[in-house]
C-alpha cells in the first residue's frame, strides 16, 4: 500500500531535479538572458512537466540566486551588477582560501596535491574541446579543492554559489572568461599548497580571486 506513493514521490523529485538542471543551464549559458521573464506556462510546456513541478524547480533556482522576483510576483533571470560580482568573489575567495589553508596543513597533503594536479591536467586537456568543457574543468578544479579540505560545510557553501559563479562567467563574455581559465595560474595554487605554507596557500588563492574579479569586470 505504501510502495506506490513512495515511487511516485521519487519520480516527482527526479523530474524536479531535471528541471532545475535544464533551467540552470539555460540561464548560465545565456539562453535565458538576464532580466527575462521565466513564464510558467511556456516553460512547463517546453520541459513537458507540470506547473507544480516547475514552481518547485524555480524556487530552488531562486534560492541559488539565479532567479529573482519582479513586479506582480513574476520570476526573472537575475541581472548581476559589478557590486554583486565583487561580493560573490569575496565570499568565494574566503571559502577557497580556507580550503587551501586546510589542505596545506593536512598530513595527506602529497596525495591531495596529486589529485589537484590531475584536475589541472583535465583543465589543460579541455582547452582543445570547447568553452563549456573548459568552464566545467575550471569549476571542477575549484570544487575539488573544497572537497579535498574534508569540510562538508565549506563544500556545501561553495556548491550553493556555483550557479552564480557560472552566471558571472557568461555575463562577462567569452574572452574575459577564458583569461581566468589559465592553467599556469591554477598551478600557482597547487604549488603553494604543495609547499605546506598555509598562509601562503591562502594568500595565493585570494590573489587569484582578486585578479579573476578584475578580469571579469574590467
Amino acid at each position: 500500500m505504501t510502495d506506490g506513493p513512495a515511487i511516485l514521490g521519487l519520480q516527482r523529485n527526479t523530474l524536479r531535479m531535471q528541471a532545475v538542471e535544464a533551467l540552470r543551464r539555460a540561464i548560465t549559458t545565456g539562453e535565458l538572458p538576464p532580466g527575462s521573464h521565466v513564464s510558467e506556462i511556456e516553460m512547463s510546456q517546453r520541459l513537458q512537466i507540470s506547473r507544480g513541478t516547475l514552481r518547485e524547480a524555480m524556487r530552488t533556482l531562486q534560492l541559488e540566486g539565479l532567479l529573482t522576483e519582479g513586479s506582480r510576483g513574476r520570476l526573472l533571470v537575475r541581472r548581476m551588477d559589478d557590486r554583486e560580482l565583487r561580493d560573490l568573489f569575496r565570499v568565494r575567495a574566503s571559502l577557497e582560501a580556507l580550503a587551501a589553508r586546510t589542505v596545506a596543513e593536512s598530513p595527506d597533503r602529497d596525495a591531495i596535491v596529486a589529485k589537484l594536479r590531475d584536475a589541472v591536467e583535465r583543465m589543460h586537456a579541455a582547452e582543445d574541446v570547447s568553452l563549456d568543457a573548459r568552464m566545467r574543468a575550471d569549476l571542477d578544479f575549484h570544487r575539488e579543492l573544497c572537497r579535498l579540505s574534508g569540510n562538508e560545510t565549506l563544500l556545501r557553501a561553495w556548491s550553493a554559489l556555483e550557479g552564480s559563479i557560472e552566471m558571472s562567467i557568461t555575463r562577462s563574455g567569452i574572452e574575459r572568461a577564458v583569461r581566468n581559465m589559465d592553467v599556469p595560474r591554477h598551478l600557482e595554487i597547487v604549488d603553494a599548497i604543495a609547499g605546506g605554507d598555509a598562509d601562503r596557500a591562502a594568500a595565493v588563492v585570494e590573489d587569484h580571486m582578486a585578479r579573476a574579479t578584475e578580469t571579469l569586470i574590467a
